[in-house]
């Protein structure tokens, strides 16, 4: 990786407007092709195009930064392609597209849009590129070659757009097989008879005319692989080796390895690989030993892997274990064959049976003596090489002796059990791997070279493969964030080597503590078969001097939370100052890490504390130790290294780490992937080609699945007959009853087409006959006279589309909702779980989100719903902040049913007590159940039998209340009971009643095994696995407990995932494990997605993995772009319209609910300002715009000053404080924001702090009223060019958004166009009317009176501020001396250095929201500095004390 580590580490180089502005191409465009100068553009002109690319491209020598300026500039969509004329246009115009479009796939935009125009150009343009691809020096450069092989690349990783399908499909279909040797051929033709017949098709169907020109397009990529393979046999071992060849090398392994990954391109190509030798040549050329070709080796090593992949080509199905070992026993034996007739002194070899010859030594042992002739004859034999009279015509192989030999050993040796080595691997990262860049790579990927890492793109070989990929990615990025946190907590502790020799800890963290005694307390035996012990226990103490909330948290660690022993051996002396950017492992004299898992933590008689519902035990004193597992794989290679001589590294730790619990489920998730793939892991059937991308994209939809469901009871989805008949605009409604009263809802819905479908299979005009719906509305039978016995009600008005969403939610297959902001993704979700329990009682459904946030706020919605609450249950460590006196935890469910069951037991007590019955019959449900059947059913029955005689004779209407047996009971119920005006209405109370009695009964019936188990432990594993119905957890916890759920018997028919864009893919396909299959089948019936792809996708912090691999792609996303239908939900009832058209251009059919036109707020204006939403731009302050004090870590202080400066103007109006977030898109830029708000308003009695001051990407999920935003950047826009952060910035507000930004910088990108446009017809100067107060009077659809008062630049505003909060303050003079006076110019405030290591993700920054939080931390900080200085007479650094942990 030497060559390409550099530009690799180099952050993006990009050049600041004023260079833009200055600059050649900016002249060039303004006079040929920008958008804001379209009325003075010059005709196309071919030399202009020729200019820049041998000026600007080539001449720079592909200079990064020169590309991005031609890229933003909007080079490719307005004079490229729209001026691209087939067979006329030049090599330097094509070459020049290729480079646009590698440019914006390396920033991650979308590059395939411009194309949409003008397709008929694109084959033509295509072939040119190909034919490109062949040429040799001179004529095209190893740098353009390298070029065009990315172009390649993305093309072929591109396939879910049409037009780039039709064009690279033909290069690796069937046909390519004219380029295999024509023994090999025959040879793979007879092995497949159904090919046989298309190759014969195909020969017929070739007109004499096109022929040469297919022949050509089928030998393409095996004429590059040749064309590669003289390159790279060129290199030699000594002299000097091009980078540029190196990289060529690279891009090429890296096209060749992606088009091995996908089932549709390996089909055919991988047998012409295999032809071609692609593999042995590189094993035997020179770079994959040459310090330079360290990635290129890596590179080799996936390629080998996926040209031996598990799978059959044919057929596209796994192979297992059985069939590999058949594949290479029939390879071996057809080798003994052509030994055994062809060279009588391998004679030896032929006989001996498999095992003893398949070995790398054996078979080099019997074929190594062999002459070159030998081998060539065996060689051409098996098809593997030509024979002489063809080896003119089939020139490329090579028959030299080295090849041969090592060609028939790869071929036939035994290949490694990859999962027997995956099962030995130790899960946590140690420090050989934590710090080694080549396995790590840094946080800067600035995505110009190429990764030796998987790619997650649309489509997956097997199960097997993508359990794999994920495996390996979701452990390097979690080795990544470990980094992270040891480097930060070891940092804090600040480890220093006194004059003794000893480690002093010159500082102090939360997550850190040092260790004061470490001992292996068990290593057991090795299971059966096995070499590492089968469990290692040790013990560590630490010392918790430190305030009580954090000895809170390390005492609260849970049992299977993962914490990191690490050795330190400072050399640094006492007082060094630490530096972040420094390398940190040589600082700190970091030595070990090693993982280990929490099993408990030790009482005083040293017995680990089990985890349940009693309170833990206090302990005296200050230290704790806490029992943990080691890693059994990671201790039994310590161990030989350690009886090799090496030091025992558990002898040396002194530092344990604890990571925060949301972070920290990657052991879990590791060895739950681990497991699936030791075990048959069962997809149902309905879901599984699509999770691997392949067959029919819409074969999951209701509307195809065999199972679908003609009548549904959809329960109070509508709210009368009118909301049913509008919700299905393009059926027919008839009804079954003409009653006007009954036509009620519930209402029971018969879809029409669902019954024809399963009479008239496939004839779709009948189908079309069929779309009625029948409706049926039914009552719910009485549940009791009490008022609490009426069913809740759901009170919204559903649109068509979540209706829509509701049906396919409740019917089998799979269902995904796109949901918009604002668009009721919640309510829709709640609707869909409360329809699915009543319509099947019988089944369990499991709701999994991604954070608890979202989970609490489902759970409060379900909580409103007509559901038992004995049926909810919510798992994992969230359940805290519900919103609610009621515990939905396992244990509060538990004394939920224990309570509730007291409670039932005192109402069988009072119905005893009524029917004046003796015994003691309400002391167990036992015994409860006797009584009811005994005198409750009898009483009821005997009831029966007088008010329906079976005579038929007419009764008298007060028979029903004199003969009723429960009157003393139900005393206590509204009066009168009875009304005795109609039979039919008494007889139902009365059933009603029974109804009532009946349910304590059940319950309690169900509440009998509470009795039987006694331990809190053994009840909820009951409540969970038989009583509970709907489970609700977040992703991690399901990743966490999949073992002990499996295990318990664990079981549900329904998934329901909300939040699913934002679940990385792994995280989302676990919840569909976490049951054993029935019979080999999953029981899955139901799996509803609700996200939404527009938004920001999951948090990677490593840019590598989240560019290179694509990893932050999550599932729904995935499956969106393979073309699954979605529902897409149409109408937003969270922003002003105006505020919604800056976002809604972004979906297919966005409108607004009649609530955001016509509720009192969203009417009336925002006081104080003209408009309701305003660019704000901001130019420099003191010459300076935006600011870098460390990578990534950007602030701009002008616009921080600005929107605090317009907060506080808000606040003196009068808006309240809570309404109101400051948002930003950098980390950096929140923390100067905090800081000014603490110097200007923060203790101010009159204006306080903001509801939160957070980024883009923390706010996802969340609104407010008013929200100001920062856009940070006036160099490059930088990550603001994902329209998924653009769309979550624009969504937050409901009433008022002021943006601040340069806006010279954001006008020019191509990707926000839409949004921009429409920010930019309004004055770009903030217009604010300072007369007016909150909250306002005037109506939004008119004019302020008199002329605004507009705001020049940031100065004036603090300036106008300050004089209005002194007017103010006259005003009050009261609050005038408690409140502060002394005035600082803005800017007093200056840019901040982080003191620790800030991630460049915006979603990743690792402190907390709140600002109360943070400010009592850093009193605290103060306040421990000060013990600390009393209690050690030592000389430390004040700042480094203060700005400290935060939390």
């Amino acid at each position: 990786m030497a060559t390409g580590t550099q530009s690799m580490k180099s952050k993006g180089p990009a050049p600041t407007v004023d260079q833009i502005n200055a600059d050649r191409i900016t002249q060039l465009a303004n006079r040929y092709w920008a958008p804001y100068t379209i009325e003075n553009h010059l005709p196309f002109d071919d030399r202009v195009v020729e200019d820049i690319y041998t000026k600007e491209i080539r001449g720079s020598n592909f200079s990064i930064r020169r590309i991005m300026m031609l890229e933003f500039s909007q080079y490719l969509e307005n004079y490229l392609w729209p001026n691209y004329l087939t067979s006329k246009s030049s090599h330097a115009h094509m070459m020049s597209i290729v480079i646009m479009v590698n440019e914006k796939f390396r920033e991650r935009v979308p590059a395939w849009q411009p194309f949409r125009k003008l397709q008929e150009h694109f084959p033509g343009f295509f072939q040119q590129m190909l034919e490109a691809c062949l040429m040799d020096e001179p004529n095209c450069s190893l740098r353009e070659q390298t070029a065009l092989l990315v172009f390649l690349n993305h093309c072929f990783n591109s396939m879910e757009v049409d037009l780039i399908r039709d064009q690279v499909k033909r290069l690796v279909s069937l046909s390519m097989w004219v380029s295999l040797q024509q023994g090999r051929r025959e040879q793979e033709l007879r092995a497949v008879p159904k090919w046989r017949k298309y190759w014969k098709l195909i020969q017929r169907k070739d007109t004499q005319e096109a022929r040469e020109k297919l022949d050509w397009e089928r030998r393409f990529l095996q004429r590059l692989m040749v064309k590669f393979m003289k390159l790279l046999e060129s290199l030699q071992p000594e002299g000097e080796v091009s980078s540029e060849v190196v990289h060529y090398c690279e891009r090429f392994l890296e096209l060749v390895i992606d088009l091995e990954a996908l089932l549709p391109t390996r089909r055919f190509f991988n047998t012409v690989l295999d032809d071609c030798h692609v593999v042995v040549r590189c094993h035997l050329s020179h770079l994959p030993r040459l310090p330079e070709g360290n990635l290129f080796a890596q590179l080799l090593d996936m390629l080998k892997f996926y040209s031996r992949f598990e799978i059959s080509d044919e057929t596209g199905d796994p192979l297992t274990d059985h069939d590999m070992t058949e594949i290479h026993y029939s390879r071996i034996k057809s080798l003994q064959k052509a030994a055994f007739a062809k060279f009588p002194d391998l004679r030896d070899f032929s006989l001996a049976n498999v095992a003893s010859v398949d070995t790398r030594e054996a078979l080099l042992k019997h074929f190594g003596p062999l002459s070159q002739e030998k081998l060539r004859s065996i060689a051409t034999y098996l098809n593997l090489v030509p024979p002489p009279d063809k080896a003119e015509v089939e020139d490329w192989f090579r028959f030299d002796n080295d090849f041969l030999l090592e060609l028939l050993v790869s071929r036939h040796e035994r290949r490694a059990s990859q999962l027997q080595a995956l099962n030995e691997m130790p899960l946590y990262p140690t420090e050989d791997i934590i710090w080694n860049e080549n396995i790590v790579p840094s946080e800067y990927f600035s995505g110009e070279g190429c990764l030796a890492l998987p790619k997650l793109n649309l489509q997956f070989l097997t199960l097997h493969d993508y359990l794999l990929r994920n495996f390996n990615l979701f452990r390097l990025e979690s080795t990544y964030e470990i980094r992270q946190d040891i480097e930060d907590a070891v940092s804090r502790l600040s480890p220093w080597k006194a004059e003794d020799g000893s480690i002093f800890y010159g500082g102090w963290a939360r997550m850190a503590q040092p260790i004061v005694n470490f001992a292996v307390v068990e290593v057991a035996k090795p299971n059966i078969g096995e070499k590492r012990p089968s469990r290692v226990r040790a013990d560590v103490t630490v010392n918790l001097s430190v305030r009580n909330e954090i000895k809170a948290e390390w005492e609260n660690l849970r049992k299977h939370d993962v914490c990191f022993l690490i050795t330190v051996r400072p050399i640094a002396t006492i007082g060094t100052k630490y530096s972040y950017r420094e390398p940190f492992v040589p600082q700190v004299g970091l030595t070990y890490v090693r993982g280990c898992e929490i099993e408990g933590m030790l009482d005083q008689n040293g017995r680990v504390i089990e985890e349940g519902p009693e309170p833990k035990p206090q302990l005296p004193g200050e230290k704790r130790t806490f029992r943990v597992w080691l890693d059994c794989n990671q201790y039994r290679a310590d161990m030989d290294l350690a009886s090799q001589g090496k030091e025992d590294v558990y002898e040396t730790f002194n530092i344990l780490m604890r990571r925060k619990p949301k972070e920290n489920n990657f052991k879990a998730v590791l060895e739950t992937i681990r497991e699936l793939m030791n075990t048959e892991c069962v997809v149902p059937g309905w879901l599984h080609d699509i999770i691997l991308g392949y067959g029919d994209p819409g074969a999951a939809h209701y509307s195809r699945m065999p199972n679908e469901i003609a009548t549904m009871d959809f329960n109070d989805t509508f709210l009368n007959l009118d909301h049913l008949r509008a919700s299905f605009p393009e059926h027919e409604i008839r009804v079954q009853t003409d009653d006007p009263k009954k036509l009620v809802p519930p209402f029971r819905l018969t879809f029409g087409e669902v019954l024809s479908k399963k009479r008239y299979s496939a004839d779709t005009d009948e189908l079309k006959s069929s779309k009625v719906i029948t409706v049926q509305p039914h009552v719910i039978p009485s549940r009791g006279p009490y008022l609490f016995n009426e069913p809740k009600k759901n009170a919204i008005p559903f649109t068509p589309t979540q209706v829509e969403a509701i049906r396919a939610g409740m019917q089998p297959g799979l269902t995904l909702v796109v949901g918009p902001p604002g668009t009721g993704k919640t309510d829709v979700a709640v609707q869909i779980i409360s329809n699915l329990y009543h319509n099947f009682p019988a089944q369990r459904t499991l709701i999994v989100t991604h954070s608890n946030q979202a989970l609490n706020q489902l759970f409060e919605k379900i909580m409103q719903l007509d559901i038992d609450e004995r049926h909810l249950l919510r798992l994992g460590h969230g359940e805290e902040a519900l919103e609610t006196e009621k515990d939905f935890s396992r244990y509060g469910r538990v004394n939920y049913v224990l309570a509730k069951r007291l409670d039932l037991l005192m109402e069988v007590q009072r119905l005893q007590d009524s029917l004046k019955v003796t015994g003691d019959v309400a002391y167990t449900c036992e015994t409860a159940g006797h009584f009811f059947l005994y005198h409750i059913l009898a009483r009821w029955e005997r009831f029966l039998s007088r008010v329906r005689p079976r005579s038929g004779k007419i009764i008298p209407v007060r028979t029903v209340k004199d003969e009723f047996p429960f009157h003393r009971f139900f005393d206590n119920a509204p009066k009168p009971l009875f009304k005795c005006q109609n039979y039919e209405e008494d007889m139902e109370i009365a059933e009603g009643c029974f109804r009532y009695l009946e349910k304590i009964f059940t319950q309690l019936e169900e509440f009998r095994a509470f009795e039987l188990l006694r331990s809190g432990l053994d009840r909820s594993k009951y409540l969970l696995v038989k009583e509970a119905k709907v489970i609700a957890m977040t992703c991690t916890h399901a990743a966490l407990k999949r073992r002990e759920l499996v295990d318990l018997g664990f079981k549900y028919d329904n998934i329901l995932m909300e939040e699913a864009a934002q679940i990385l893919e792994i995280e989302t396909f676990i919840p569909l494990l976490l049951q054993n299959p029935e019979d080999g089948f999953s029981r899955l019936k139901r799996w509803i997605m609700i996200g939404d792809h527009h938004q920001l996708p999951p948090v990677i912090k490593n840019m590598a993995f989240q560019k290179y691999s694509n990893m932050e792609q999550s599932l729904f996303t995935r499956i969106v772009r393979l073309g699954v239908p979605t529902v897409d939900l149409d109408g937003q009832g969270r922003a002003r319209p105006s505020i919604c058209n800056l976002y809604k251009w972004r979906y297919k059919r966005l409108g607004n609910l009649a609530h955001v036109e016509n509720w009192p707020e969203y009417r009336v204006a925002n006081p104080g300002f003209w408009f309701d939403f305003q660019l704000i731009n901001v130019e420099d302050f003191n010459g300076v715009g935006e600011s870098e004090p460390s990578p990534y870590f950007y602030q701009n202080l002008a616009e921080a000053e600005y929107c605090v400066a317009v907060f506080m103007y808000m606040r003196l109006i009068g808006y309240p404080a809570d309404k109101i977030s400051i948002l930003t898109t950098y980390n950096g830029q929140k923390h100067l924001i905090r800081d000014v708000i603490n110097i200007r308003c923060a203790t101010n009695p009159l204006i306080g702090r903001p509801h939160k001051v957070t980024t883009v990407d923390k706010y996802q999920g969340q609104q407010n009223d008013y929200i100001l935003l920062s856009l940070v950047r006036t160099k490059a826009v930088g990550h603001l060019r994902d329209v998924r952060r653009l769309v979550v910035a624009m969504s937050r507000a409901r009433l008022g958004l002021y943006i601040f930004a340069r806006v010279s910088l954001f006008k020019n990108c191509f990707e926000l166009t839409p949004a921009f446009s429409q920010l930019m017809a309004r004055p770009l100067k903030l217009h604010i009317v300072p007369h007016e107060a909150f909250p306002a009077q005037r109506l939004n659809n008119c004019a302020p009176q008199g002329a605004p008062q507009e705001v020049e630049d940031m100065p004036q505003m603090a300036a106008f501020v300050y004089e209005f909060y002194i007017q103010k303050v006259q005003a009050m003079k009261s609050a005038f001396y408690g409140a502060q006076k002394v005035w600082q110019k803005p800017g007093a405030q200056k840019e901040v250095v982080p003191e620790h290591f800030v991630s460049h993700h915006p979603g990743a920054d690792d402190d907390t929201d709140s600002e109360e939080e943070q400010e009592r931390i850093k009193s605290d900080m103060k306040q421990e500095h000060v013990e600390v200085t009393a209690d050690e007479d030592q000389q430390e650094s004040p700042e480094r004390m203060e700005v400290s942990e935060e939390a």
